[in-house]
Formats: structure tokens, sequence, C-alpha cells
């Protein structure tokens, strides 16, 4: 028995040699190619997306996919960062779920700027502050985050990916304190929605306080007695707290999605989104009129959303994502159709759809 493990530990300690080896080889050539780029650009996001997919294909196990993509995530965060550096900014403080989606798509290596509001987030890319953001756009539950549609209408800004991340609530407290002793509860106005139902059968009568984000909400509940935040379990291990529940959203499934947003987008990966904003024409059937081009031409629409238009009362845009890039023949001539009948359009940018 000894033996056989003495010999299984040496198997991994020569495979981990030569995956140091490979690792640093791979770095060298990453470092080659940031040598030659003319225009200096370090992050590709199509490229990544594609690098990311191959392997998945290729993965044969026992390694699950996602696992796959987070290891190469890392692998290729850790490579920029010897090329350059570059920042992304976050929805902060440190803890929230906007850090971990920042994190899922440019790895640990990736300097973080934590922001206090998603105008801020905006704000600091478009002065130059950090290179790209993260802005949450929509939840499962819950629906589009309206600040962050609205932003995008306004900013001259792109959308260059999405993010996909799994939100999973806990309740954090003090101490040894029971969740009966709970006497107010910090957090988003969104998480507080999303975990409702919970909060009626658990803590109904406990005063429910939103705030800026669950990370502040965490600060707060760990300077306050008595007080309990919803939030992630990074935020319990950074603020100190410990947690009293968990899981207790109210949708087991409960998602949401994020978008970096940068000056500029990203080029056809092979899988892809865009996005755009738009307006019809004050007359009947304008709205439909505005998607029977995408059935024309044989364009999958993912998402249709209105948002007041701020110009006028009553005066609605249209949020639309669609699968494919502009580029694409079938979404360049159902744009260029769209052009001819909406009264506005506005392409907030073509994208990697998120690989995991």
């Amino acid at each position: 028995m000894d033996d056989r493990l003495k010999a299984l530990r040496d198997r991994i300690d020569a495979l981990d040699e030569e995956v140091l080896r490979l690792v640093n080889a791979r770095a060298d050539i990453a470092h080659e190619i940031g040598a030659l780029k003319q225009n200096g650009e370090i992050y590709r996001p199509e490229r990544e997306a594609q690098v990311l997919r191959r392997l998945q294909e290729l993965n044969r196990g026992p390694m699950p996919a996602a696992a796959v993509a987070r290891l190469f995530t890392e692998i290729m965060s850790a490579c920029r960062a010897l090329e350059d550096s570059f920042s992304v900014a976050f929805l902060g403080p440190r803890g929230t779920f906007s850090e971990e989606a920042a994190i899922k798509h440019f790895g640990g290596a990736t300097g973080k700027v934590p922001a206090g509001s998603i105008d801020e987030v905006f704000r600091t890319v478009e002065a130059g502050s950090a290179g790209y953001g993260v802005v949450p756009v929509e939840n499962s539950t819950e629906g589009g985050v309206g600040r962050t549609l609205d932003l995008l209408l306004a900013t001259p800004l792109r959308i260059c990916g999405e993010i996909t991340l799994p939100v999973h609530h806990c309740l954090l407290g003090q101490g040894e304190g029971a969740v009966e002793q709970v006497a107010r509860i910090y957090s988003h106005a969104q998480s507080l929605a999303q975990c409702h139902d919970w909060l009626e059968q658990n803590l109904p009568r406990v005063a429910r306080v939103p705030v800026v984000s669950n990370a502040e909400a965490a600060r707060l509940a760990a300077a306050e007695g008595g007080a309990a935040a919803i939030a992630s379990r990074t935020a319990a291990n950074l603020y100190g707290l410990r947690v009293l529940a968990s899981n207790i959203e109210d949708d087991p499934n409960n998602t949401t999605r994020f978008l970096v947003i940068a000056t500029h987008d990203a080029a056809p990966s092979g899988r892809d989104k865009t996005s755009l904003v738009m307006s019809a024409a004050n007359r009947p059937g304008a709205v439909h009129a505005l998607l029977s081009p995408l059935a024309q031409y044989g364009v999958s629409m993912t998402r249709l959303e209105s948002r007041p238009s701020r110009t006028g009362l009553w005066e609605y845009v249209f949020f639309v994502d669609v699968e494919g890039h502009q580029e694409a023949p079938n979404v360049a001539n159902a744009l260029g159709a769209l052009r001819s009948l909406a009264a506005f359009l506005k392409v907030l940018g073509s994208y990697p759809a998120a690989v995991y």
C-alpha cells in the first residue's frame, strides 16, 4: 500500500513539473505574441473565448468543462500580466457578485478597481482609469438592471463580453447568533427581492434595508449588533461574519448576467451575440415592423426589453439581443433593414457569448 501510494505521488510530482514547464513555455510564446502586436491590444475577447471553447471541446475528463475553463482563464490572466497591465472596474466594494464576475471572466491576475456605483464604473472606463468595466444587466429572477440599460443608451462605450454568474445568497451575521435574533437585514434591493419568499417564511417581521451593494450590507452588519446581511460567502470571509443560512435565494437556478464594457467591442469568435437599442416610429404596427427584419433574415432574438426613452411622455426604447456578430451576413442585412424602419437605432456591440 505505502509503495503504491508513493509511486502515485511520484507520478503526480513528475506531472506537476511537466505542467509547470509547459505553462512557462506558453507564457514565453504569449509574451512574444504581445511584442509582435502593432496596436498594443493585450486582451482579445474573441480569441480568449475561442481558446476556452476549443479546450472544453477537447476535454475528455474527468475534469468538468467549467473547471477546465476556470483553470485556463487563470493561465491566460497570468500570461496577460506578463505582457502589460490593465485594470477592470466593478461595482464595489470588495466581496460583491460583480467582483466575482470580474474574476471569473478576467482571472485573478488582472487588476480590479472597485467603484461606488454603476455610474462610476462607466465613468472610470470612459476616463481611461480602467481598461474595462463589469456591470450587471439582468437577473433571471428580477429581470433587467435599469441603470445599466440607461447608461448603455447614453454612453459611447461598447459591449465586448458577457458573463453569467450563478448567484447563491447567504444570510450573514455576527458571532454565534441565531437567525431568530436578527433585528435588521441589509442587502441590495435586488437581493432582497430574490430572497423574498425565504424572508417571508423565516423573518417576516424583520426590517429590510436596501443598500448600494451586498458587500456594503456585509460591512454594515459587521459594525452593528443584531444586524445581518444577505450577501455571498466571499463577503462573509472579508468582513468577519458567520453564515447563518445558506442558499436562501427563492430560485435555485438564480443567475445574474453581467456585461463587459470598453471603448471597443469584439471581432467575430464563431459564437457571438449583438446587442442594440432602438425606438419605433409613433404609428400603428411600428413595433411589429421593427422585429420583422430579424425573422426575414433568420436572426434569432434572445432578449427584448422596453425602457422609457426619457425624451418624452410614454415614449419607449427597446433593448434587443440577437445571436450572431454584426459582421455576419444575416445580422448585417437585418441591421440594414432596421435602420430604414427605426426612428432610432444604436448597436451597443458584438461580443462572444458566455463560455461557461
